[in-house]
């Protein structure tokens, strides 16, 4: 999750939300990239493998540089290209699942996608070579103890910083529903949590991570990212770990709030939804009208009650405090993102909302392949399969 050294990354489009409003004009085209984090499995313990370094080499004669470590030894990355299509990034996704497994399998390993290791691990984790895990450990201590956690993130193409934080602060108060959606961290240590995303309240602890602030301006931005440089609550620019970020390197808006997706399907939902958000808000920002500003303790306790119910409890109403189904709150977000979206991205939305509809977000199907044996390895089995399927 905090890898920063690339040479490129996913490129995608503009986009900005406003919930509902109506729009003037045609809708701005979006280009979405995504970044994977996997986890490296032995197939008999089922236990973390420190071996992600190996793997990652050995993904590189089909990924090259798209496929890179992470903080910890347990940990791959991967990256998409930019896609203007969700079939294009459907098939660019099961193309990288397939050649990091495929790259596994030849180490005698396996692969999955889930926000949190299911069975322990070594507490400190094995770090990742490099001078800037080893700043990171000398800065934030045992905050990198417990970060064996993985995300999926998505890049939005902006043309520029402007931009990117008006788009931002559209896309804010949905933060809590793409956290529902993508739940996929149950588990720790060998423990049901009880959230859906354990990952969001583990990252949360970091100084600089969760929603990020209501942006006045580029300047706003660069004046509060200056001062969380020299006071040291970051490394540098690339440590600023917000769940929406402007990237410091290339062209996009990064929305990092979703645990690693178990599926190509989940993945698409969240990349559909992010862009058909990011869509409705550009063009919100072009007619000129401001990002919603629902409070910042509101919106904390919107991440928590998300983070722990997922798609099938409650969600908190931003606007007025009040409990309410999740479901009407992911029936809000998809009024919002679906007219955005071309017909062939509907029809690959639709069919993976179906899905969800029917088994749940990730945390529900880990609880159920858990509960058919009562057996934590199973969970494991059943997320390498996933990963891959």
């Amino acid at each position: 999750m905090k890898s920063e050294q690339r040479t490129s990354a996913p490129a995608p489009s503009p986009a900005v939300h406003a919930p509902s409003s109506p729009r003037t004009g045609a809708v701005p085209a979006v280009r979405v990239g995504v970044e994977e984090e996997y986890l490296v499995i032995d197939p008999v313990s089922r236990q973390l493998s420190t071996r992600a370094d190996k793997v990652v080499a050995e993904a590189a004669a089909e990924l090259g540089d798209r496929a890179t470590t992470e903080l910890t030894r347990y940990q791959v990355e991967v990256r998409t290209h930019p896609h203007t299509s969700l079939t294009a990034l459907d098939e660019d996704l099961r193309h990288t699942r397939r050649a990091v497994a495929r790259a596994a399998a030849r180490l005698g390993l396996r692969v999955i996608s889930s926000g949190t290791p299911v069975l322990g691990q070594h507490t400190p984790p094995p770090l990742a070579a490099g001078q800037r895990y080893a700043q990171s450990l000398a800065t934030f201590r045992a905050l990198d103890h417990e970060q064996t956690v993985c995300a999926c993130h998505v890049h939005v193409e902006v043309p520029d910083l402007t931009t990117a934080l008006a788009v931002s602060n559209h896309l804010r108060p949905w933060l809590p529903a793409l956290i529902a959606l993508s739940g996929n961290s149950p588990y720790w240590d060998g423990r049901d949590t009880g959230y859906d995303s354990w990952r969001t309240l583990s990252w949360g602890r970091w100084p600089v991570a969760g929603p990020p602030p209501y942006f006045e301006s580029a300047g706003h931005y660069e004046d509060l990212v200056g001062r969380l440089v020299t006071s040291g609550t970051v490394l540098d620019r690339a440590g600023v770990y917000w769940d929406i970020r402007p990237s410091h390197h290339v062209p996009t808006l990064e929305v990092r709030v979703a645990d690693a997706a178990p599926t190509v399907d989940d993945t698409l939902v969240l990349a559909g939804a992010v862009k058909g958000l990011a869509a409705a808000a550009l063009t919100a920002v072009r007619d000129g009208r401001p990002g919603p500003r629902p409070e910042a303790e509101m919106l904390r306790a919107a991440y928590w009650r998300a983070a722990r119910d997922g798609v099938r409890g409650q969600s908190i109403d931003l606007p007025s405090g009040r409990l309410r189904p999740a479901s009407r709150c992911l029936d809000e977000l998809w009024s919002s993102a679906l007219p955005a979206l071309g017909p062939g991205d509907l029809t690959t939305v639709r069919a993976a909302r179906q899905r969800l509809a029917g088994q749940g977000n990730g945390a529900d199907r880990q609880r159920a392949a858990y509960r058919r044996l009562h057996s934590h390895l199973d969970v494991v089995d059943h997320l390498v399969r996933q990963t891959t399927s």
